[in-house]
């Protein structure tokens, strides 16, 4: 319709009768038409300067939750730089795709079941015996 010298209201007013209430508005058409009058005939968005945006690929997660495996007190910061992502996306993911917090300078999982939170007593009650320091407490009504 550029190419046939029409105007962007009749362009408009075209696309309004063909599509319907789907239409672009008038201020797209007439930016289209703008950039057509200078030569420009590309459809797709220019890329744009800043920051690349991120996702959580499950290839991602699987990467920091292996680097929290090997070593527990790592940290976020020490991740991102790891694999090149920011700090953000790093810590988006241990707190909502492997659902971990930092506890005691330790990633933790957030919700632990009977069986987990059992043997973390037995070890600790174990730990507390065999340095003999402090008085054993039950965790048993933990």
């Amino acid at each position: 319709m550029f190419l046939q010298g029409k105007a962007p209201k009749e362009i408009h007013a075209i696309l309004i009768e063909t599509i319907g209430e789907h239409v672009p508005f008038y201020a797209t058409v007439k930016n289209w038409v703008t950039q057509f009058k200078r030569g420009n005939f590309f459809t797709c968005d220019a890329p744009r300067p800043g920051r690349s945006k991120t996702m959580s690929t499950p290839e991602i997660i699987d990467q920091i939750h292996e680097l929290i495996l090997e070593d527990r007190r790592i940290s976020a910061k020490s991740i991102a730089e790891q694999l090149g992502i920011s700090r953000e996306r790093v810590g988006s993911i241990i707190h909502e795709d492997l659902d971990m917090w930092k506890l005691s300078a330790n990633w933790v999982p957030k919700c632990l079941n009977a069986d987990q939170k059992h043997q973390r007593c037995q070890s600790s009650e174990q730990l507390l015996a065999f340095l003999g320091a402090i008085q054993m407490i039950s965790c048993r009504d933990w």
